[in-house]
């Protein structure tokens, strides 16, 4: 393949393949170039910096002299499972990491949800097995608060509870009275519980909102109205001062919790945000979209940094590793999908289940990984070696 700058430097030529990417303005070479999208999908995109020659060694390697070209799509090694956990005779929807990294726990379609020891196979303890405690319906979220003392958790029956994990027992069921219940996430101090859910009806301006619940008392101290859409994710800030929330009406909204306010809006993907995390040191927001790309942002200008793209169809899922440096993306190929978060680089596929990735998690160490792969039923969980860390 042969690659040629025009000489006004305003397009780049490929041939034999005829195609031509024209750039938004010129591009002196003393300059970065803008970003570049081509339509072959070995080369989804390349980022194009003062090059002085340019050559391709095969459909997806890439050399250069002068600055770094970029290949997002290059081949990234593939990580095998080191374990494979049967959530549900149904569907695996939900897991989270324990604080204290000793477990990993999962919400299956049956309304259980079970506890995995991270260094064993056998399954330790269920919540709902009793008829009284049994949730009703799939467990579609699941979220610890920060000290590991309490379990939230999505029920198919549209209301949230809370569980104490000592001694499992539960200790508040909470009714937002919207038909169903979409996402929640625990403030860094564990006093507020954030929830979100979804209501079909003509009247579904009010649903569309986030509540903050005070978990001393079970009660609503606040709404946050804005979106234009069923809310699908949240989560807070390290520091608890800012909550995100992603919507069906593709925008991330930033709030600032203490005053209820909006801070940012935040737009580009052209589907259903699905998804949304915080680095850890909170700078940057992770958002994941049904438009297959997943989008990092600066949180205190709401720009954008960079937007991930790989094959695999709409994303379901973010999380970022727990030094920031990594980020996992869960697609309806059933992989996920591990990418440097400060170069957007793919480092490594992580797969593969027979449905879509429903949800995705770091060990708080880093060294491991895990998936709910949804009707496949099961979890998986990686080991992360450290040179991809």
């Amino acid at each position: 393949m042969e690659v040629r700058f025009s000489p006004a430097s305003r397009a780049l030529f490929l041939f034999p393949s005829c195609q031509t990417l024209s750039l938004s303005k010129p591009c002196p070479f003393s300059e970065p170039a803008p970003e570049v999208r081509m339509n072959r999908p070995a080369l989804l995109t390349l980022a194009l910096l003062c090059l002085s020659s340019l050559s391709f060694t095969s459909a997806t390697s890439v050399q250069t002299q002068g600055q770094a070209v970029q290949n997002q799509a290059a081949q990234a090694p593939e990580l095998r499972p080191s374990r494979s956990l049967p959530v549900s005779a149904v569907y695996a929807g939900a897991l989270a990491f324990s604080p204290d990294g000793k477990w990993l726990v999962t919400g299956g379609g049956e309304g259980l949800i079970q506890w995995w020891p991270v260094g064993g196979q056998s399954v330790e303890g269920q919540l709902g097995r009793g008829p009284s405690l049994r949730q009703p319906g799939a467990v579609t979220a699941l979220a610890f608060s920060p000290d590991g003392s309490k379990l939230a958790a999505i029920s198919g029956d549209g209301r949230v509870r809370v569980w104490a994990v000592q001694g499992r027992t539960l200790l508040l069921t909470l009714d937002p009275q919207t038909y169903y219940v979409t996402a929640l996430a625990f403030s860094p101090d564990g006093l507020t519980l954030a929830t979100a859910g979804g209501d079909n009806s003509a009247q579904a301006s009010a649903a569309n909102s986030v509540k903050l619940w005070d978990l001393a008392s079970g009660r609503v101290q606040g709404s946050l109205r804005g979106h234009g859409d069923v809310v699908t994710s949240l989560a807070f800030s390290p520091d608890g001062l800012t909550l995100a929330s992603g919507s069906r009406d593709r925008t991330v909204r930033l709030w600032d919790v203490a005053g209820q306010l909006p801070l940012w809006t935040l737009s580009g993907h052209a589907d259903y945000v699905s998804a949304v995390a915080f680095s850890p040191d909170g700078a940057a927001l992770a958002s994941g979209s049904l438009d297959g790309t997943a989008r990092l942002w600066n949180v205190q200008d709401g720009r954008l940094q960079r937007e991930l793209s790989a094959p695999g169809g709409p994303l379901e899922a973010v999380a970022f590793s727990p030094d920031g440096q990594r980020l996992l993306t869960g697609a309806q190929d059933g992989r996920a999908r591990l990418w440097n978060a400060q170069s957007g680089a793919p480092i490594a596929t992580l797969g593969r289940f027979g449905d879509g990735v429903q949800a995705l998690a770091f060990s708080p160490d880093g060294t491991s990984a895990a998936a709910a792969g949804g009707r496949d039923r099961r979890a998986l969980l990686w080991s992360v070696p450290a040179s991809l860390r």
